[in-house]
């Protein structure tokens, strides 16, 4: 079935021969047993009895296989926020002194934690361009472990060679690690172009409606994911059922959402870039984009986040910010709502000046986060804004 009928029709628990027509939510943190040798398997394997919500659950278990079939994955785990599947992956996948290569431009969260482990771990890290094989093959040292990337960076957008990278790593034994968040599995499907792992912060597209927080890590093997199931629940990362209920419903409506996302985007986008007040669009869907020949390659769209640098810098930002009257100035994306913010303060603001400059990121660039508003609305208020 295409993704757009697969993400309304779930996977369903059976009861009694019949099926419910959404997923039942179980708010319970622990099941009862007439058997204690199936207690005692559930407690050993992902797969097994439902024993414990931290191990897993059946309403958690259903978004697992509705994101993973998503993805093409052969099974995912659920963790309580963006960071604690990827805090899950690192860890669970890192040791002291290994080495970890990682594209230039990342999430604020994401780089955070890589100097982190850095600093209390003696883990080593090399950062190279997203679209070079040929420079993460020359990174590559005898205890690199891990290659990171993001399908879309945040916030300007470079798009990652993905079948070029993730290949380069699989030649040479290293495990490949995609954040698609951005993307979602409607624009790209990461563990096609050879990835071993994808991460989502649920929190954003997939959910949809800014009242969920959650992560998820997708597996191509079945190996890796049932080596790092054990590791994240002892971390103790796992999403609570009534946040994988809301994303469920919330994931039902993703393909209208991520299609109305996009051509927003590109709207904006567009006419921002003819604006005499903008300096520069970032936005992957623009042909001026340096991601824009491989974007529209690897890409069946170019998603709704992209960013915007002002002529008269940071002030003007800040003045925009401050005078948009339906867009939100707040944090994160993927919801309904337009929300715009500066990641140099917010997302990015543990960073120092020069790795802002390696992400792409000026003081006053503006990270727009597009919703599902009407598009002229949307055109009036940046105008007026912007005036």
């Amino acid at each position: 079935m295409d993704l757009e009928t697969r993400a309304v029709h779930l996977p369903m628990p059976v009861v009694d021969g019949s099926s419910p027509i959404s997923v039942p939510l179980y708010q319970t943190s622990g099941f009862a047993f007439d058997d204690p040798a199936v207690f005692a398997d559930g407690m050993s394997r992902p797969d097994g009895a439902f024993v414990y919500a931290r191990y897993s659950n059946p309403t958690v278990r259903a978004l697992e296989e509705a994101i993973a079939g998503l993805e093409g994955g052969v099974a995912a785990f659920a963790a309580a926020s963006g960071m604690g599947a990827i805090n899950s992956v690192l860890l669970g996948l890192l040791k002291p002194g290994d080495h970890l290569v990682a594209q230039r431009a990342l999430y604020g969260g994401t780089a955070a934690m890589i100097n982190d482990l850095v600093a209390r771990y003696g883990i080593t890290v090399t950062y190279v361009a997203e679209d070079s094989p040929d420079a993460l093959r020359a990174a590559v040292t005898p205890s690199t472990k891990l290659v990171y990337l993001e399908t879309m960076a945040n916030p300007i957008g470079q798009v990652a060679d993905l079948p070029g990278m993730c290949a380069a790593a699989s030649d040479l034994g290293i495990v490949s690690v995609v954040d698609n968040t951005f993307a979602t599995p409607l624009l790209c499907r990461p563990l096609e172009y050879g990835a071993d792992i994808v991460l989502h912060s649920m929190t954003k597209y997939l959910s949809g409606h800014s009242d969920v927080l959650g992560g998820i890590a997708v597996f191509a093997s079945d190996e890796l994911y049932r080596h790092l199931w054990h590791y994240a629940i002892s971390l103790g990362a796992t999403l609570d059922p009534f946040a994988a209920w809301l994303t469920l419903r919330g994931l039902q409506t993703l393909p209208l959402r991520m299609e109305r996302h996009c051509s927003n985007a590109r709207l904006l986008a567009t006419r921002l870039a003819e604006h005499p007040a903008v300096a520069a669009v970032h936005w992957p869907g623009l042909a001026a984009h340096p991601s824009h020949e491989l974007g529209s390659k690897l890409l069946s769209d170019f998603g709704g986040v992209f960013a915007f640098d002002l002529v008269e810098g940071r002030a003007a930002g800040e003045r925009f910010m401050s005078s948009v009257r339906l867009a939100l100035l707040a944090p994160s994306l993927g919801g309904v709502q337009t929300l715009v913010m500066q990641p140099a303060t917010t997302s990015h603001r543990s960073l120092s000046a020069a790795e802002l400059a390696r992400h792409g990121i000026a003081e006053g660039t503006v990270r727009v986060a597009v919703g599902i508003e009407h598009p002229e609305d949307l055109w009036a208020d940046f105008a007026q804004a912007l005036a």
